[in-house]
């Protein structure tokens, strides 16, 4: 079995690279640093439809690994240890919503920009 884990991983690097573009000076500037070279992070714009479907095909990929795929492995391996699988389905919904959130920045930023 393919380990969900680094469908996730996948995902939360695209997804920072799709946000790159408007999450990223966001956060900078709230944490106080800034400069000239913070308008550079725009470079990235026009990759970020890219980047967001990367993304979304690895949360498909991790969802299709933990809850449509069953553990096929010896008994006592860590896949067919409960707990772990059930760990495995949480950080995938806590990783899911903070990319769902991150992919839609721009649809709600303007609340947060003014």
């Amino acid at each position: 079995m393919a380990n969900p884990n680094h469908s996730l991983i996948a995902a939360a690097l695209t997804a920072i690279g799709a946000s790159v573009c408007c999450v990223m000076p966001l956060l900078l500037l709230s944490l106080g640093i800034g400069g000239a070279w913070i308008g550079n992070l725009t470079a990235m714009e026009p990759y970020s439809g890219y980047f967001a479907i990367a993304a979304l095909l690895s949360l498909t990929m991790a969802f299709r690994q933990l809850y449509l795929i069953p553990p096929r492995s010896e008994p006592g391996a860590v896949c067919q240890q409960t707990q772990i699988l059930k760990n495995q389905k949480i950080i995938f919904i806590i990783v899911s919503m903070i990319i769902i959130a991150m992919l839609s920045f721009p649809y709600y930023a303007g609340y947060f920009i003014g």
